[in-house]
């Protein structure tokens, strides 16, 4: 079993930059496909941004070039760097983790273990 718990939401002014932690415990030791998802009012929850098991990452389009996502190498902390911020990144950001990704953006069924999520408001 795996527990993640998500900080470092705010509120920021567009043009902006937000530095997202998520920090890992428990049976860690066989590696995950980790992920980033957001949720906004209204919509449904989308996968922005990967770290796979191999060191693979992956990003939304509407992220790319703008959001970053690391992982250090204990395998303890994923950070997602987010930079550039517009108001539709207004969301619900939820740290997750499941088995391989292939280098994709599975949808959430594929992820067993979740945050409890940190909110993000651009303005």
């Amino acid at each position: 079993h795996v527990q993640l718990v998500e900080s470092g939401g705010g509120s920021v002014q567009a043009g902006g930059s937000l530095r997202l932690s998520c920090a890992a415990s428990g049976d860690i030791s066989g590696g995950y496909c980790m992920a980033w998802f957001r949720e906004a009012p209204g919509k449904d929850r989308e996968a922005v941004a990967i770290f796979d098991r191999d060191g693979t990452t992956n990003y939304a389009d509407s992220v790319k070039g703008r959001f970053t996502i690391s992982q250090d190498n204990a395998k303890i902390t994923l950070t997602l760097q987010m930079n550039n911020v517009k108001p539709e990144d207004t969301a619900m950001y939820f740290c997750a983790a499941g088995d391989y990704c292939l280098g994709s953006l599975p949808p959430q069924w594929h992820f067993p273990y979740w945050g409890q999520g940190t909110q993000v408001t651009v303005s």
